[in-house]
């Protein structure tokens, strides 16, 4: 009975003992993550996602995220071009395609990649005028994500966009601009003021040969216009003698003058 019993409480240990060298054993891996395992020190290769058995002090495995990352460039003071200062912040997305890269050949590619694209940035920044900043935003964050993807390629990681979040002009460049912007849209309101002229003018001057053309237009007109000056009693009405009236009385006259000569004679 007694070999029974120890034989038992052996088995007990055995059963307790294999469940805590599995605990201690066993790692999990989650499905956005990927382990890089190191041997006594040397890299043994990616694993997969899944539970892996890493044997303590022999072997090591550091987990890496693989899914796409934000991050927030912070506002950096930049010189462009033309020699004006601005503020400009952005956002950089990235995620890694290499883990054994991203472990072995950079400290902590995080923050290396953040402070890539903080340099790369200003540099940028300093190769264009402000107009151009101001209006090829998106090229401007395209030839950051280039440069920067280029750079981050040793390290495993993969530079997914660039945008470039806000841009801030000093305040007396703003008012520049915004008297600028002012003096534009009055300077359109006058062309599109005189052009409207212009066109008036020509109409008027079509509508004054097509009644000159017409016998009687005028006339027609001039009725017309008391029609509907009549429509409100508290109008005066000021009477005009057609054109027509005008020249029939100066026919007369030549008339007139031209039978007095005959008399004379």
């Amino acid at each position: 009975m007694e070999i029974i019993g120890a034989l038992f409480t052996l088995l007990i240990f055995t059963f307790f003992g294999g469940i805590v060298l599995f605990v201690m054993f066993i790692r999990q891996i989650d499905q956005y993550e990927r382990g890089t395992l190191f041997t006594m020190g040397r890299f043994s290769g990616v694993r997969q996602p899944g539970w892996r058995i890493v044997i303590p002090i022999l072997q090591k495995m550091p987990k890496v995220d693989i899914r796409v990352k934000a991050v927030d460039v912070p506002d950096q003071d930049a010189i462009t071009k033309d020699n004006v200062s601005v503020r400009v912040n952005a956002v950089i997305y990235y995620k890694v395609d290499d883990p054994g890269k991203a472990i072995l050949e950079v400290e902590n590619f995080y923050y290396a990649t953040s402070q890539l694209a903080q340099t790369t940035m200003r540099n940028v920044v300093g190769e264009v005028t402000l107009d151009e900043l101001l209006i090829d935003r998106a090229d401007i964050a395209n030839k950051i994500k280039e440069i920067v993807d280029i750079a981050t390629d040793p390290w495993g990681v993969d530079v997914v966009s660039v945008e470039l979040k806000h841009i801030e002009l000093p305040e007396n460049l703003k008012r520049t601009m915004a008297k600028q912007a002012e003096a534009e849209r009055e300077k359109r309101a006058t062309i599109i003021n005189s052009e409207g002229e212009v066109i008036a003018a020509k109409n008027l001057a079509e509508a004054a040969h097509t009644i000159a053309e017409a016998p009687g237009a005028l006339h027609l007109r001039t009725l017309n216009s008391i029609n509907d000056i009549s429509s409100d009693q508290s109008n005066t009405v000021i009477f005009a003698v057609p054109v027509e009236v005008l020249r029939a009385f100066e026919g007369v006259n030549t008339i007139s003058k031209a039978m007095s000569k005959n008399k004379d004679n």
